[in-house]
């Protein structure tokens, strides 16, 4: 077995569990996780999970965390109820997407 790609996969797993340590601990203090992970909202989806509300971050690398957390500032109030029922929301530079939860995907 070639043993880097047993490291790969282990990490990978790893990172994933750490992924659902996140949401759950997020789920049971009411927190919303703020990301630029797109997985947090795969897990999400395939758990049919209706919380924790996750803000995806798309396109933000090389910004400042300043600059960051005054785009999620300015574009909090728009989406603020969607948070707090149960929402993905994506925020791009020009334009922001709500996906409510759980997203009630079946696998026809």
């Amino acid at each position: 077995m070639d043993k880097r790609r047993y490291v790969q996969t282990r990490r990978a797993e790893t990172a994933q569990r750490t992924r659902e340590r996140i949401l759950d601990a997020a789920r049971r203090a009411g927190r919303v996780v703020v990301s630029a992970d797109a997985d947090f909202g795969d897990i999400l989806a395939r758990t049919n999970a209706e919380r924790p509300s996750v803000i995806f971050l798309r396109r933000q690398q090389g910004r400042r965390a300043a600059e960051v957390a005054a785009l999620i500032i300015a574009n909090l109030d728009a989406v603020a109820d969607d948070l707090l029922g149960g929402a993905i929301v994506v925020i791009h530079d020009e334009r922001i997407r709500v996906r409510s939860l759980p997203m009630n995907l079946t696998d026809d």
